[in-house]
């Protein structure tokens, strides 16, 4: 493998060529140190194809996307979500640990001096087979949330292959120049591309012929717990109302200077944000009297805060990294039983805004405004409250991982041919046949 990766990139430095022979080593000596608090017992392999996901995202940053479909999965067939590597000074391993609802989290563990991207997929491309080996994986799906995994990943040979595009990478901040160019070599192998909403899937669906539009969804017994309130939150309980709250990843797709001026405008509103400040300078955050920054929250607690809202705010900018998002907090807000304001994202306005369940307001103007008439009512909108529910009856992460889960059935089903299905594979998929349409 050596001599494959310097005719891709000329010369390794003598200490990643040692590091990429030290895993070659290990991999071939099977002496590659797991990190598994699982005991290999009840880590059997199962009658469906396993589930592999690699993803940039940590499973333990916010509960998202990944966490609601993934842990459904996990209910059917063995899931193990790849993070991206953590460098340092330790041994080289993985950690391979189990998250409630039966994920396994699989976390790479390089030492500093893998320098080159070469090096480093040569790395991980050995500690990924190893991990194959030594659990048992050999009928297995790939499941990509990021196309930088291909790195490593291209010479595998998975039953399925799916594309879950939730957001347009490649206009985030930081990005991988190299990452569109990733992205158009995973169109060419995957058998499925799933998006996180309506205006990525009109983006993407001309890149590929099975693109399936599958937008943000919602638990909705879990966030209408916020309908009920019972006591504050500790770090919630002093701050005066009325309230107007955020909870989401605080980045470059935050309206810092809406947020600024609509605080300014009207000191006797309150602003509680929740969630982590990430990729942009916490000291760029307007720091009013009024505006209130209790950090991240644990998915469970949500509710309780959103209680004790009277307003729900989606605070985005409108620039490239928001072009294509598709807010998961707007259901969660709605569920909630919340007034929700938010800025022009285009799939807020479709069909949030066009069904008068989401006010949208891109001037901090406007944001008075429509505050103020949401508080006017005091909660008291019952028409409007009829609406929002009868809306969320048609979506759930349940549903949509049905759907999900029926294409890919198919495609393996598929591929296998028509006269050596699986009998459990076909009582699964006509299960959840039944499930999509009830």
């Amino acid at each position: 493998m050596k001599t494959e990766i310097k005719q891709m990139q000329g010369q390794l430095t003598n200490a990643e060529e040692r590091l990429v022979d030290r895993a070659q080593g290990q991999s071939r000596s099977k002496s590659i140190v797991f990190e598994d608090d699982l005991k290999r017992s009840v880590f059997p392999a199962g009658k469906l194809p396993d589930l592999v996901c690699f993803s940039h995202l940590r499973w333990d940053f916010v509960y998202q996307r990944p966490q609601h479909l993934l842990t459904r999965c996990a209910g059917e067939r063995r899931v193990l979500f790849v993070e991206e590597p953590i460098f340092g000074n330790g041994s080289m391993r993985l950690d391979v640990q189990e998250r409630p609802g039966g994920v396994r989290v699989v976390v790479p563990h390089l030492p500093e001096g893998l320098h080159s991207e070469i090096a480093t997929s040569a790395v991980m491309k050995e500690m990924i087979g190893r991990l194959f080996s030594e659990k048992g994986i050999r009928d297995y799906i790939f499941w990509y949330y990021t196309p930088m995994a291909l790195s490593f990943t291209n010479s595998f040979l998975p039953i399925a292959t799916i594309y879950d595009c939730m957001d347009e990478l490649s206009a985030f901040k930081g990005a991988d120049p190299r990452l569109a160019e990733f992205e158009r070599e995973l169109f060419k192998r995957v058998d499925l591309v799933f998006t996180g909403g309506q205006t990525l899937f009109e983006a993407k669906r001309s890149q590929h012929h099975s693109v399936h539009a599958f937008p943000s969804s919602i638990e909705v017994t879990h966030f209408a717990q916020g309908r009920v309130f019972k006591t504050d939150p500790e770090d919630q309980r002093d701050i005066p109302h009325p309230r107007l709250g955020f909870f989401g990843v605080i980045d470059e797709r935050f309206d810092i200077e809406l947020l600024k001026a609509v605080a300014t405008e009207r000191p006797d509103w309150h602003f509680v944000m929740i969630g982590p400040v990430v990729k942009i300078n916490p000291d760029s955050l307007p720091q009013n009297s009024n505006i209130h920054y209790l950090g991240p929250k644990k998915y469970e607690e949500l509710p309780n805060y959103l209680a004790g809202w009277d307003v729900a705010l989606l605070l985005f900018a409108r620039n490239e990294s928001t072009r294509f998002i598709s807010p998961t907090k707007t259901p969660e807000y709605l569920a909630a039983g919340k007034p929700v304001i938010s800025t022009s994202i285009r799939d807020v306005v479709r069909p949030y805004g066009e069904l008068n369940l989401v006010s949208i307001a891109d001037t901090p103007n406007d944001f008075v405004e429509a505050a103020q008439g949401m508080l006017a009512t005091d909660g008291t909108n019952k028409d409007w409250l009829q609406r929002v529910d009868g809306f969320l009856a048609e979506i759930s992460w349940d549903k949509t991982w049905a759907q999900m889960s029926t294409l890919i059935d198919q495609v393996i089903a598929k591929k296998r041919g028509a006269n050596s299905k699986p009998a459990s594979l076909v009582d699964t998929r006509s299960q959840r046949a039944s499930a999509v349409v009830a």
